[in-house]
């Protein structure tokens, strides 16, 4: 940057900080803002735009040898007349950079005259250039165009301090994408109705970067080409030298038939969420006293000011006047024992959280309750506590039960709570400080309570699931669940309402209570 240009913007700073400083004000007889005409002056030579980053952008993938990288290994055109690879993979990456959502939002980058000077480009493809570009990747195509860029990574990585080396924490996990379109290939109908596709995401947690990404099918299983995924991102983090790689995902990735191979390997960690089942349950209830340890959470964040008192809980004055059932979170509690899945050769330890919880209606409460979650890892020196999940992840799946002998009222039903790891987070299921609210419908049995058949529950807006009597293959994300075995849940926004969808008798919803 220029001298002059320095000194213009320090100028500036200098006198936003003079307009803001602090005053003491009298009454004043105007309001603040008091512009009635403003003049707009168009200038040959200064230009503005909404996204100015973008020339950095494009500056940094030049720098780190992206798009050489691309116009290298990606060989889709036979002539550039006039776009390279690189050009038509960067601009649909900016576009979407620049907040555009689909092709169409191109024909807006390519009338913006500074836009397109920032990227030093006469032109840009349009939408359907672009398309006729995506429709010429075969799945090797897109296999190429991820191996180039993380080669790119590696070179970026080996920027980084030692310490950056210690550990890659890899997550795993699957996500819903849904599209309106009918006539898409590999569309498919997900296991909660969505119409779309089911991709898989490898991501690196250190940097919150998507390593692989694989799209499937909407009603294809969370687990399916996981470990494939994982071996190569193992390999791709050893090639940067990352000295140890700890994999994170949901029950839907145990990968019990992986395990032994990836124990063996000596530099690979685990910890994935794994499905409560019957056996795994009774071996929690089981346990001794003394086994199980008080879990302390840490708090979330640090007080840096003084402390603001809470305002009052509306929602819970309203779940009390209602009398729902409305379920709290009393404490936590973790143990461990070793066990040995049955595709595997080896013991692992099972951490087990267990969650103590008192099912209210109104204000009285009925019983008290328990949730237990189930995660195997080949961690041996880390405590319990240390690899027991922090609740309130972004995403969802992972697994609870209650216990088999559940306190009076609660029978054998089982409830189940699905989260997933989620993209970077480091949560997986659970009740965390803040309570599930159910609200029945008419006619509906209380939660607990023996029914005939299976009933779910679902929440809007990200919040748990709970579903009564659940069969263990009955989950969602199951290649080889029972057809008809969960009726459909009917949700109404919070913001009108909680009640039951027009003709859904029988239905129940489920709401987040956030307590203190």
């Amino acid at each position: 940057m220029s001298h002059s240009r320095h000194r213009k913007l320090m100028n500036r700073k200098r006198r936003i900080a003079a307009r803001l400083r602090a005053r003491v004000w009298t009454a004043q007889g105007e309001p603040m803002m008091r512009a009635s005409n403003i003049h707009y002056e168009v200038s040959d030579r200064v230009r503005g735009l909404g996204t100015g980053g973008i020339g950095a952008l494009h500056v940094l993938a030049r720098r780190t040898g992206l798009i050489d990288a691309i116009d290298g290994d990606l060989q889709l055109l036979k002539a550039h007349l006039p776009y390279h690879e690189s050009d038509h993979v960067l601009n649909i990456a900016y576009n979407a950079a620049c907040g555009g959502t689909c092709l169409e939002d191109l024909e807006l980058r390519r009338n913006d005259e500074a836009y397109l000077e920032a990227l030093g480009a006469q032109r840009i493809p349009d939408p359907t250039t672009a398309g006729d570009f995506c429709r010429r990747f075969a799945a090797a195509d897109v296999e190429r165009l991820q191996d180039a860029i993380n080669a790119v990574r590696v070179g970026v990585w080996r920027r980084q301090p030692a310490a950056f080396f210690e550990q890659a924490l890899l997550d795993v996990d699957g996500a819903l994408a849904a599209t309106g379109g009918e006539c898409k290939q590999g569309i498919g109908l997900a296991h909660d109705g969505t119409w779309g596709y089911h991709p898989l995401i490898v991501s690196l947690a250190n940097t919150q970067e998507p390593l692989y990404l694989s799209n499937r099918s909407g009603n294809r299983p969370s687990h399916e080409g996981a470990a494939a995924y994982l071996d190569r991102a193992i390999a791709l983090c050893r090639r940067a030298g990352f000295g140890r790689v700890r994999m994170r995902g949901d029950t839907d990735f145990s990968q019990t038939a992986h395990l032994d191979r990836w124990d063996q390997a000596g530099d690979v960690t685990f910890v994935f969420g794994i499905d409560a089942m019957r056996n795994l349950i009774v071996r929690a209830n089981g346990l001794a006293k003394s086994a199980w340890k008080t879990l302390a959470r840490a708090p979330r964040y640090e007080v840096k000011t003084t402390p603001r008192a809470r305002p009052e809980n509306v929602k819970e004055r309203i779940v009390v006047e209602k009398e729902c059932q409305n379920l709290k979170l009393l404490g936590e509690q973790v143990a461990e024992f070793a066990y040995r899945p049955t595709a595997c050769q080896r013991d692992y330890r099972v951490i087990v959280l267990r969650k103590k919880l008192s099912v209210a209606r109104g204000p009285q409460v009925l019983f008290e309750d328990y949730r237990y979650f189930f995660y195997i890892t080949n961690d041996r020196s880390a405590s319990p506590a240390e690899l027991a999940p922090r609740g309130q992840p972004p995403l969802q799946s992972g697994k609870s039960h209650r216990p088999a002998q559940g306190p009076a009222g609660a029978g054998d039903a089982g409830g189940q709570s699905d989260q997933q790891l989620g993209l970077y987070g480091d949560g997986v299921a659970g009740l965390d400080a803040q309570g599930l609210v159910r609200l029945a419908a008419a006619g509906t049995r209380p939660l607990g309570r023996p029914a005939a058949t299976g009933q779910a529950a679902r929440a809007a807006h990200g919040v748990q699931e709970l579903r009564e009597r659940v069969h263990p293959r009955a989950v969602p994300n199951r290649a080889r669940r029972p057809a008809g075995r969960l009726p459909p849940a009917g949700v109404e926004p919070l913001a009108d309402g909680v009640r039951p969808r027009p003709g859904g008798a029988g239905l129940s919803a489920a709401l987040l209570n956030a307590l203190p």
